[in-house]
C-alpha cells in the first residue's frame, strides 16, 4: 500500500513543472510601451562597449585583406619578429602539409599523391598582393578549403608575413643578413630553427 502511494506522490511532484507558466512571464516585447522605464519604451539602447552582431569588424584591411573591394598590398601593422615566429608556427601546422616547409609545394600529402599546390616562389605569387594570400586563407582556392574557422585574422597576417620571409630567403645571400645575426646561421654553428 505504501509503494503505490509513494509512486503517485513522486509522479505528482514531477508534473508540477508541466504547466504553461512561461506563457505568463513578464517579458517585454520590442517597441512595447511599459511603465517600468522612465521613457516608457521597452527597447533599450545598447550598453556602452557592446558590439552589435555583424558590426565588430570595422577594419576592412585587417579583417578582409581588401580596401574598397581591392586586394591590399602590405600589412595592416608593421611586421615584428614575434609575428614572424607565430607565422612560422602556424604555417608549419596548417600550411606545410601541402606547401612544404620551404613553400615549394612538396608537402607530405603531395608526396602521397595529392595534387601539388603552387610554389610560393613562383613569380605570380611573389608579385601577388598580401591581400591575395589573406583571401585564399579565408575562402580557400582550388583544392584548398577555407581556413577561416581555424586561423584567426591576426594569425593569417602572421602566416602571410612568414610566406613573404620564405620568398625573400629563397634568393638571399649571407651578405643580406645583418652581421650580428650571422652567428645564428647553420654554417656558423647556429640553429636553423628546426628546418
Amino acid at each position: 500500500m505504501k509503494m503505490p502511494a509513494l509512486f503517485l506522490a513522486v509522479a505528482a511532484c514531477g508534473l508540477m513543472g508541466c504547466r504553461n507558466e512561461m506563457r505568463y512571464d513578464s517579458r517585454l516585447k520590442p517597441y512595447q510601451e511599459t511603465p517600468f522605464f522612465a521613457d516608457r519604451n521597452s527597447s533599450r539602447p545598447l550598453v556602452s562597449g557592446v558590439v552589435p552582431r555583424g558590426e565588430a569588424r570595422t577594419d576592412d584591411f585587417f579583417y578582409t585583406g581588401e580596401i574598397n573591394g581591392h586586394l591590399v598590398r602590405g600589412f595592416p601593422a608593421p611586421v615584428t619578429l614575434e609575428q614572424l615566429r607565430k607565422g612560422r608556427e602556424r604555417y608549419n601546422i596548417y600550411c606545410s602539409v601541402c606547401h612544404g616547409i620551404t613553400g615549394v609545394g612538396d608537402g607530405m600529402i603531395v608526396q602521397r599523391g595529392f595534387p601539388r599546390p603552387p610554389s610560393f616562389h613562383d613569380q605570380r605569387l611573389r608579385d601577388a598582393p598580401e591581400g591575395h594570400f589573406f583571401h585564399v586563407i579565408t575562402h580557400g582556392y582550388g583544392a584548398m578549403y577555407s581556413y577561416a574557422g581555424r586561423v584567426e585574422p591576426a594569425e593569417r597576417w602572421a602566416i602571410i608575413a612568414y610566406i613573404r620571409a620564405l620568398q625573400l630567403s629563397r634568393d638571399a645571400r649571407v651578405d643580406d643578413v645583418p652581421p650580428a645575426e650571422r652567428v645564428h646561421l647553420p654554417e656558423n654553428g647556429g640553429n636553423s630553427g628546426g628546418h
